[in-house]
């Protein structure tokens, strides 16, 4: 019995079902990825960023334990109810392949201004689910910020969009939220 040879990579490689080379029995596996170094400058965010009760020092405690938003090197400009602005620096970390802004920072970036807006009063007010639309790339070096407005509250639901411009005020993209508020406390500790 005769064992095939394994197909070659180059360009006319029979692929996968996923479309990509790997996927293919006996294929060469693609070299490893190194993680990214940790940022030699904390206020810049990233792996290696300081605690979010030190980032948001001073801000409300759903702030003070919200890892991602301090990772992701958000600062909050405004906080009032109903209505929020945060905004972040596109660092190098952000970029998906094609060196844009990753789409899923884009909307971390509104999500996090939503939940500021919709967070209104002694309660907590959770997300309910959300669309963006994403209307221009950034790179990095831009900065990105996120302005929330409640656009109706009724009982426990609610209604926010966010618009998120850069620093030409050029609009990038348009998020909307709607929140529901429960009836747990928002004073506690997370987990509580």
């Amino acid at each position: 019995m005769t064992v095939p040879t394994p197909p070659s990579h180059g360009a006319d490689a029979p692929r996968g079902a996923s479309g990509r080379e790997g996927s293919i029995p006996g294929a060469t596996p693609p070299p490893a990825v190194t993680a990214p170094t940790p940022s030699a400058h904390p206020d810049e965010g990233g792996p290696g960023h300081p605690d979010p009760s030190t980032w948001f020092a001073g801000q409300r405690p759903m702030l003070q334990r919200d890892n991602a938003s301090a990772a992701l090197g958000m600062v909050v400009e405004r906080d009032e109810p109903g209505e929020a602005i945060v905004s972040m620096r596109v660092r190098d970390d952000m970029l998906n392949g094609f060196a844009i802004t990753h789409g899923g920072l884009v909307f971390a970036l509104a999500d996090t201004t939503f939940a500021i807006a919709c967070n209104e009063d002694d309660g907590v007010t959770v997300a309910a689910g959300a669309d963006i639309a994403f209307l221009a790339p950034t790179r990095v070096g831009q900065t990105l910020t996120a302005h929330a407005r409640r656009r109706t509250l009724v009982g426990r639901a609610g209604l926010y969009d966010v618009t998120v411009t850069d620093e030409t005020g050029a609009v990038v993209a348009e998020f909307r939220g709607r929140s529901l508020a429960t009836r747990r406390p928002a004073s506690g500790a997370a987990g509580e």
